[in-house]
């Protein structure tokens, strides 16, 4: 994981020597220097990785790298306040004509007396802990990755790939769960189709899917219906010789020596293989394979006959289960349920699948283990063979105190786990992984809100023909495919919330503290670590923290993140630290402070001091107005104000932020944002608000939440959304007298996916499907058409998701045609006595798989709808102003919004 970091800091050089370019001077080729360095030091880097368990030396090697790496971030950006601080101050005796000039000015002037001595001086100091390291890394011979081929390597992570590799199908007569898994294998498995077919299993690392896939291998009717069977367990560096060596080996034909066989081209391999598999059906397990090019490599030695034969793959990542054939079939593996986890763990601790002649006591402690292993497998084995042999009350909670520590020391599997699922993520991925050790234990993460964390921190590179959002959230699904990430809430067709196992998370926490890259204090579990390393680690988060804890005793000025997630967050004292401690965060990029109280109801001036800043979350901590000094945070991306029923006064300063890309808050006042080009997310303003604004200047937006009423005329128009081509969501609530004037200015918004409409619409455009062509999730409530919609919704070619809710429609009967919705997956009638039937002809709604109707509802529906379960992966709940609508108390002691509008 060095690398990752070390990439980071040449990153952020790479773009230093860019953008302060008119700064530099004489100090650029120092700069350019020390880039050059990292990066050749950087090719030794994996080597010595994979040597650092077994070495001391070469772990200190490791360990200095790093604080150089952290180091030369430092001295950018000490350096880019120093020129922020000059640009700033008037010159000489004219401050007025200073104060006049503009920003590419006083930029130019400040070129002229920025002092470049403190950055030289700490280049110098980098460049002889540099000299040191290369002297030291010749001394010990540490090679580059670049010349390191498979198996050169003896670290652990080598030793359990060897094992792995002779192991792997070893035949375990008693496997717990799956059943159900197993039956649908087995029969894809004897599926009559003649052609050769894949069959992918995946799921994370410890799952059991080498374990489900010897089940297969092993099954004797597997045995009976193929001729001839193999087994090989390919690694991430794996060499196609070696493989095709190993296949031939499995399989059993020897008809050559092996000593020929090795001096065999891969060509050669390929077609002695394929010869002799002609004519018999066959059955290939390639276990825990990780890129698809490995069976690309090889597959032209396997024979489609059409005699039934069948590979099994099993794997981490679900883009090479679906991508590794043509037409897969794809299982993905589940975590198991409580009742087999804790019948899996009594087999290994107790010896038999119950444990009813076990002390009472030993029995909770189990049943509370088993649960944190979250239904992984490995984990339970690991826990209950750790288990067995202890029958004292005592160590049982001494296991159950430090339970990952414990299972850690027990098994090599576990701390390689992590290893194997990371090794070859690029760096960007890796960190954007460990920055997730920092959310709470079963935390539920907000998807949107981990894309900007990212994207504030530096971890999403920059793409010429993708916003860095995209570039995130097309990071956020490769971990989730490769099973690093579990996906949590499903709304509106969409990944809300995710989480991390229990497992990975501590390995991620262990592995990213090996970095000092971040620390976490939770008073509750006693927050632990070194002093000197916790006042200098580049992240931190609180859980809960009080106050007397080890947090307001101490700064640290290198911190880069500071985010808490303490559930009494209106704690004094650390606001107060807080707000006192600006000067002292001056490096700081990302403050994520939900639910801190702050009394004054605005920030102090002294926010100004943090140009470096990106990121400022102040969710639900009351503040109505900031201060002028917010001009200074040029580099602003995320500004998060929103508490429930506070409006928030900002201003006019906010227009001379440039990098400004989502702004949250309730906005019910005139915004001076129209020179915010960068903008892409809007919410909450007013009707009122939003007409002042010129819409033609906010050509990036792409989310917009509105609220209100418009105007005096009690009629919203769309004309300002037309000019808005880039939005993708728009959500627009009006007060209960108001209504939406005709929708077809929204043909110029060719983006919009996601329409959400709340009040009356007199009627919806006879060519709504050439409206909103694009269109995916649409909401109508309280919108009284008088003519029923479905003849219209029906012919929106892309609508995958629909809710009609509560008075969307004032007639009896509903009419969906034959060729109506034909990609509509989920759709919601929240009804009960206004409609009377729906008919829908037979051939309409071919894709639709949830049917959410209330249980109280008279509404007659077709028979064949009957069966169609509610969607278990939707949320249709309305999260205005970050709450559930529908749960929102009427008369609320805040005086809240809310309360004005019609929920029901």
């Amino acid at each position: 994981m060095v690398d990752a970091v070390v990439s980071f800091a040449l990153d952020r050089l790479a773009n230093f020597l860019i953008d302060e370019a008119n700064f530099l001077g004489r100090v650029r080729q120092e700069v350019q220097w020390l880039k050059d360095e990292l990066e050749r030091m950087q090719c030794y880097i994996a080597s010595a990785e994979e040597r650092q368990n077994e070495d001391p030396i070469v772990r200190k090697w490791l360990n200095d790298i790093t604080k150089i790496a952290y180091d030369a971030e430092d001295v950018i950006d000490k350096f880019i306040i120093q020129v922020h601080h000059e640009e700033r101050k008037p010159i000489g005796c004219f401050p007025s004509m200073f104060s006049c000039m503009t920003w590419w000015e006083k930029v130019n002037m400040a070129e002229e007396v920025v002092n470049l001595h403190d950055i030289g001086k700490d280049i110098e100091e980098l460049k002889i802990r540099i000299n040191d390291l290369t002297r030291i890394r010749e001394l010990y011979q540490l090679e580059s990755s670049r010349i390191k081929g498979e198996g050169n390597s003896s670290n652990s992570l080598a030793r359990l790939t060897q094992l792995r590799r002779t192991t792997s199908f070893s035949f375990e007569e008693k496997v717990v769960g799956h059943d159900d898994g197993t039956s649908r294998l087995l029969a894809k498995l004897f599926d009559p189709e003649p052609r050769r077919f894949v069959v992918s299993i995946y799921g994370m690392g410890g799952l059991g899917k080498t374990t489900l896939a010897g089940k297969l291998y092993h099954h004797l009717d597997v045995k009976r219906n193929f001729d001839c069977h193999a087994w090989v367990c390919v690694s991430q560096d794996y060499n196609t010789h070696d493989l095709l060596l190993r296949i031939i080996s499995s399989f059993g034909f020897t008809a050559k020596k092996t000593e020929e066989l090795q001096h065999m081209s891969d060509e050669d391999l390929e077609r002695y293989l394929n010869g002799n598999l002609q004519g018999h059906s066959y059955l290939l397990v390639i276990d825990d394979i990780w890129k698809k090019e490995a069976w690309e490599s090889i597959k032209r030695a396997f024979p489609d006959c059409n005699n039934r034969s069948r590979v099994i793959i099993t794997t981490r990542s679900q883009v090479v289960a679906e991508d590794l054939d043509e037409r897969p079939y794809v299982h993905k593996l589940r975590f198991l349920t409580f009742d087999e986890s804790w019948q899996l763990f009594c087999e290994k601790a107790f010896g038999n699948p119950n444990a009813n002649s076990v002390e009472e006591q030993l029995k909770t402690l189990g049943m509370e283990m088993v649960q944190k292993c979250g239904g992984l497998p490995l984990a339970i084995i690991v826990l209950g063979g750790l288990l067995s042999n202890k029958t004292q009350l005592a160590k049982w909670k001494a296991v159950r105190d430090h339970i990952w520590q414990n299972l850690k020391k027990d098994n090599i599997h576990i701390p390689n786990l992590f290893a194997l699922s990371c090794n070859d993520l690029k760096y960007q991925l890796k960190l954007c992984f460990l920055y997730l050790s920092l959310f709470p234990e079963d935390f539920e993460i907000d998807v949107d809100q981990l894309i900007r964390l990212w994207v504030a921190e530096g971890f999403v590179q920059q793409d010429e023909n993708q916003e860095m959002e995209d570039v995130a959230k097309d990071n956020f699904h490769e971990l989730i495919n490769r099973s690093l990430i579990q996906v949590g809430r499903i709304s509106w067709g969409r990944v809300a919330t995710c989480r991390v196992h229990d497992l990975l998370r501590e390995l991620a926490i262990e592995k990213s503290r090996e970095l000092n890259l971040l620390h976490i204090y939770d008073q509750i579990k006693h927050s632990t670590g070194n002093s000197s390393v916790i006042s200098s680690c580049r992240r931190e988060a609180l859980y809960s923290p009080k106050e007397n804890c080890l947090w307001l005793q101490q700064s640290n000025p290198r911190l880069r993140s500071l985010l808490s997630f303490d559930p009494y967050g209106y704690n004094l004292d650390i606001m107060t630290k807080i707000t006192n401690m600006y000067t002292e965060f001056r490096f700081i990029r990302v403050l994520k402070l939900d639910g801190f109280f702050i009394y004054s109801r605005t920030l102090s001036e002294e926010i100004g001091k943090l140009i470096h800043l990106k990121y400022l979350g102040l969710r639900e901590s009351y503040v109505s107005h900031l201060p002028r000094s917010i001009i200074n945070l040029r580099r602003l991306q995320t500004l998060d104000l929103f508490t429930i029923g506070m409006e928030v006064e900002l201003p006019n300063e906010i227009s001379k932020l440039p990098e400004l890309r989502h702004l949250f808050g309730m906005f019910d006042r005139n915004l001076e944002i129209d020179s915010l080009t960068k903008l892409q997310s809007l919410k909450y303003v007013s009707g009122q608000s939003w007409i002042s604004i010129n819409t033609e200047k906010l050509g990036n937006l792409r989310e917009l939440w509105i609220y209100g009423s418009v105007q005096t005329t009690n009629e919203f128009c769309f004309d300002s959304i037309a000019k808005l081509e880039r939005l993708e969501q728009l959500a627009v609530k009006l007060d209960y007298n108001d209504c939406f004037t005709s929708l077809q200015p929204l043909t110029r918004c060719s983006n919009l996916k996601d329409l959400r409409l709340y009040g009356k619409i007199e009627k919806l455009p006879e060519e709504i499907h050439n409206v909103l062509p694009n269109l995916e999730c649409l909401s109508l409530e309280d919108s009284y058409l008088e003519d029923d919609p479905m003849p219209l919704l029906e012919k929106l070619p892309s609508l995958m998701i629909l809710y009609l809710g509560f008075k969307f429609y004032s007639g009896k009967n509903l009419f969906c045609s034959a060729h109506g919705f034909r990609r509509l997956e989920i759709l919601k009638l929240d009804v009960k006595d206004e409609l009377e039937e729906w008919q829908v002809e037979e051939e309409a709604m071919p894709r639709l798989r949830g049917l959410s109707i209330p249980e109280d509802s008279s509404l007659r529906i077709p028979e064949r709808f009957r069966s169609i379960p509610p969607p278990a992966d939707c949320d249709f709940e309305e999260h205005w102003f970050g709450i559930s609508s529908r749960s929102h108390a009427f008369g609320c002691a805040f005086g809240c919004v809310l309360c004005n509008f019609s929920f029901r």
